[in-house]
């Protein structure tokens, strides 16, 4: 697998942070346990930030280690977990969300073979699906009203710049309308966050747009 198509350093930065809504961050978790470039630089960035809290020093107040100590005390404690591990060609964070492999989405029709599974998410500044498109289809062509993280884990896709493959990324913007085509053979599932609804030109898209969620 040979991925040309990355995440720019500013998204790193902000995965790193914590500063991204979740569903973003489950697509770049997702694409950097399948890039090796990527992951190097969040790695980079996450001990670059680590030297940076351990340079702030702050005085604490008396009993404030004990205060904190009976808080962490208080949580509920967590599931000891199995090494994580992918299941088919879903990486191990999506396996997280979905629950299993493919066989455990719970597709929904789109029209033309293509189907979609909203994920649930825990806030809601963005939404995020799974894509399948059958090789060889279209999707009506849109602009964006928002960013939008598109991550390929099966097949491929191409549209008006480039082609995208297996973990290959497509980040787009308000400034992006295209109209991305399934290569033909293989059905094509991506994984895909939004933030706001797309900007559809035509009229049976728009139409629809509301019972789909997109």
């Amino acid at each position: 697998m040979t991925i040309k198509h990355h995440l720019s350093d500013d998204l790193l930065m902000a995965y790193s942070a914590g500063d991204l809504p979740e569903a973003f961050n489950l697509v770049i978790a997702t694409h950097v346990s399948l890039c090796d470039e990527c992951r190097a630089r969040l790695e980079a960035y996450d001990a670059l930030g680590g030297a940076v809290i351990e340079e702030q020093v702050a005085e604490m107040s008396m009993g404030s280690l004990e205060a904190c100590l009976a808080r962490i005390e208080g949580l509920p404690q967590a599931n000891a977990r199995a090494p994580r591990r992918g299941n088919g060609i879903f990486p191990a964070p999506l396996v997280d969300y979905i629950g299993g492999g493919l066989d455990a989405v719970k597709w929904r029709p789109l029209g033309l073979g293509a189907r979609q599974a909203i994920l649930k998410m825990g806030d809601n500044g963005a939404s995020v699906r799974l894509l399948s498109i059958p090789g060889g289809t279209a999707m009506p062509d849109h602009g964006h009203s928002g960013l939008e993280m598109t991550l390929v884990l099966q097949g491929a896709f191409r549209d008006e710049g480039d082609r995208f493959g297996r973990g290959d990324i497509e980040v787009a913007d308000d400034s992006l309308e295209h109209t991305p085509i399934a290569e033909p053979g293989e059905t094509c599932i991506c994984l895909a966050a939004t933030q706001g609804p797309l900007r559809f030109n035509r009229l049976i898209p728009r139409l629809a747009q509301p019972f789909f969620r997109i």
